[in-house]
């Protein structure tokens, strides 16, 4: 099974790769920074030797180093079983106080290149009549928080994609799920003193990635809302 990870050196992408490579996936994964990326292909590598890996520094904000990458991962594996839409960018503002070009800036990476992915990947699903797509959103959707007015703006939208790429996709074999985590222990939140049990952990949302994928021919699971138990970290 070959799968693709966006945003994949950090946080819930490299929890994902990790745990989709000890699972036997082949992996494609992009980030901005090559060290970074070439350090998870070895790290990957050293968890399972039998895997295929391949990646590529990529700004998935800007649509040519996108095309790049889509381009680069059909080189590599040709057919696409899995498209994980997980690169994202939060700029905590209010929608009334926020600079210009803040809403602007989210959208390229949190709705449009999902967006670009999905359609790209998803025409191949379409045509092989199997695939699932993953979207990883944000309880912002469901839910938006002070503060975080056009990243709110951008996961609803997010959901909104994935909601009716669902529709038009499942009468073609091709699965679509969106997973909502609240305050996750990322390198976002440094500098906070707050104990970890506060947050939810990137591993926590791998294991519904690779739960989800792990589902039987027939299921799909459409949505998961995955929150601290506390609450959300404000």
């Amino acid at each position: 099974m070959n799968a693709i990870i966006t945003g994949a050196t950090k946080g819930i992408g490299k929890a994902i790769a990790l745990k989709l490579a000890a699972a036997g996936y082949n992996l494609a994964v992009c980030s901005r920074n090559q060290n970074e990326l070439d350090q998870l292909v070895g790290e990957l590598q050293q968890i399972n030797h039998t895997i295929r890996l391949a990646g590529l520094e990529t700004d998935c904000s800007n649509k040519v180093e996108l095309q790049r990458f889509a381009n680069f991962v059909q080189q590599h594996f040709g057919k696409v079983d899995v498209l994980i839409n997980n690169a994202g960018m939060f700029i905590p503002a209010s929608v009334l106080d926020e600079d210009d070009e803040t809403l602007s800036l989210q959208l390229n990476l949190n709705l449009l290149a999902p967006h670009f992915l999905c359609r790209f990947f998803g025409k191949e699903m379409k045509k092989n009549q199997s695939g699932h797509i993953i979207n990883i959103g944000s309880v912002a959707a469901i839910k938006p928080f002070p503060g975080a007015g056009s990243y709110s703006v951008t996961k609803y939208a997010l959901l909104g994609l994935t909601n009716v790429l669902r529709q038009e996709l499942m009468n073609h074999n091709v699965k679509v799920t969106s997973i909502l985590p609240g305050s996750t222990l990322t390198e976002s939140w440094g500098g906070i003193e707050l104990p970890a049990y506060r947050f939810v952990q990137p591993e926590d949302v791998a294991s519904a990635v690779l739960g989800c994928l792990q589902m039987s021919y027939g299921c799909n699971v459409d949505e998961i809302l995955i929150r601290p138990v506390k609450g959300e970290v404000t």
